[in-house]
């Protein structure tokens, strides 16, 4: 097993939380010291209305979309540059639910360059549905999702997510999670870290992040609590 990059473990609080949520991060701190995880980076992506307010504790912090434009009339939206002066370094595009609610690929591809047009690194979302697998689809669902999906950019992550395994408890196995992650490490090169993301738990952690082309997590529902975030983010190997 090599693991050549360094762990990302990336908890997505989805639409969870209040103001007082935002000293979760030293609660992290205090169970999981940044003394002892050099070795890989820990980020949370809260909702915005807690992002400012985000507690240091060694964390990285990150939004969980933006708008493609710098600023305009979009009522509801954020620009990528409104995420970053909010204290963000990442940001999650893609995402299976935004991708539900209308964004295409096109749409993804918009919005990780604007990403990356305000000094931020996309965490681009790709990942097939239940029937797409069935149909043996799987792969060149993935693969276009990919080629579609990411721009002409040099720093940005990929996030595999089965929309199948997330929110539901279901899994995929290791021998799947291996033979995507592998698929897609031959599509992008070396030096994109490739995160799972899919109803990762503790108790799965260890199997899933030991395998050689999954260089981290993105975590739903087991990064909403700190203790359940630190025992993935100690299953993270060192290099």
């Amino acid at each position: 097993m090599t693991q050549t990059l360094r762990p990302l473990i990336a908890a997505n609080w989805k639409m969870h939380g209040d103001l007082s949520w935002a000293s979760k991060p030293t609660d992290f701190d205090r169970v999981y010291p940044a003394a002892e995880r050099q070795h890989l980076d820990v980020l949370i992506c809260p909702p915005a209305t807690i992002l400012a307010s985000l507690a240091d504790g060694g964390v990285l912090k990150g939004g969980q979309d933006c708008h493609a434009a710098v600023s305009g009339a979009h009522t509801g939206d954020m620009s990528s540059e409104m995420l970053k002066d909010a204290g963000a370094s990442y940001v999650i595009v893609g995402h299976s639910e935004r991708r539900a609610g209308g964004d295409t690929c096109a749409d993804v591809n918009a919005k990780a360059e604007a990403v990356t047009r305000a000094g931020l690194v996309p965490i681009i979302c790709v990942g097939e549905t239940e029937d797409q697998r069935d149909a043996g689809n799987a792969q060149a669902v993935v693969s276009k999702q990919i080629t579609d999906s990411v721009p002409d950019i040099a720093d940005y992550v990929i996030a595999y997510e089965p929309v199948w395994a997330i929110g539901t408890g279901k899994t995929a196995t290791p021998e799947d999670v291996d033979e995507m992650h592998n698929a897609i490490r031959a599509q992008v090169g070396a030096g994109v870290r490739l995160l799972y993301g899919g109803s990762v738990k503790p108790a799965n952690a260890k199997d899933l992040l030991s395998l050689a082309n999954v260089n981290g997590a993105l975590i739903g529902g087991a990064g909403l609590e700190m203790d359940s975030l630190a025992d993935i983010a100690r299953a993270a190997p060192k290099a």
